[in-house]
């Protein structure tokens, strides 16, 4: 049986014959979607912040700073939209490093915090991650149908993607610190927080390098 002369299959993007060109956020409705997750994300940082300083929790501090993060990254992709690939790749190579910043930070912190202090109180660590958790998610429904796109775009949905395991991870923390009466726990979760922002810091940083090569 011969083809059709009209295929039901969707044609490449671009010129029709080379590879799909990958989203690269310039659409209303991904503009409204960004919006939406930098006052998500706002909202928890100030919670999230709050419970950090009363706690002197490294998890809470991490989760607090990273929320802080993706605000100001997220609206720096939201600038970044509709501009040249340069532009955008190197605003996600912006993100990138201040991602790994952060990682260090957040390592130094759980070594001061080793040091000094006593333990946090667990049960309000655990409350703010599932709160953390609870953003976070919202923010992933919204992006994830755009989680493929270019280093621009990926580099928001690797963020949130990230989040949704980091709140996780102080929520489980803070169970232990209150089983435990220790703050190795919470510590031992900053720690774990900070490679994961290091391993995402360098995904982002590999891809925007390359878009820029390719841009060259």
């Amino acid at each position: 049986m011969t083809e059709p002369l009209i295929s039901d299959r969707p044609p490449a993007a671009g010129c029709g014959c080379g590879a799909p060109v990958k989203f690269d956020g310039a659409s209303p409705a991904y503009r409204r979607i960004l919006l939406s997750v930098i006052a998500i994300n706002a909202a928890a940082f100030l919670a999230v912040a709050g419970g950090a300083v009363i706690q002197g929790s490294a998890a809470l501090g991490a989760n607090a700073l990273d929320f802080l993060a993706d605000s100001a990254t997220y609206a720096i992709s939201l600038w970044a939209i509709g501009k040249s690939v340069r532009v955008r790749s190197g605003a996600a190579l912006l993100k990138g490093a201040s991602l790994a910043l952060l990682a260090v930070f957040i390592l130094g912190f759980a070594v001061w915090r080793a040091l000094s202090g006593a333990p946090p109180e667990g049960a309000v660590i655990t409350s703010l991650g599932m709160l953390g958790f609870l953003a976070n998610g919202v923010a992933a429904l919204l992006l994830v149908r755009h989680r493929d796109g270019d280093a621009n775009v990926r580099s928001v949905w690797l963020c949130t993607r990230n989040d949704l395991i980091e709140s996780l991870v102080v929520a489980a923390a803070g169970g232990l610190v209150w089983l435990t009466a220790s703050r190795w726990p919470d510590l031992i979760a900053g720690g774990v927080l900070a490679l994961v922002f290091l391993q995402s810091a360098w995904s982002i940083i590999r891809q925007s390098q390359q878009e820029l090569r390719d841009a060259a």
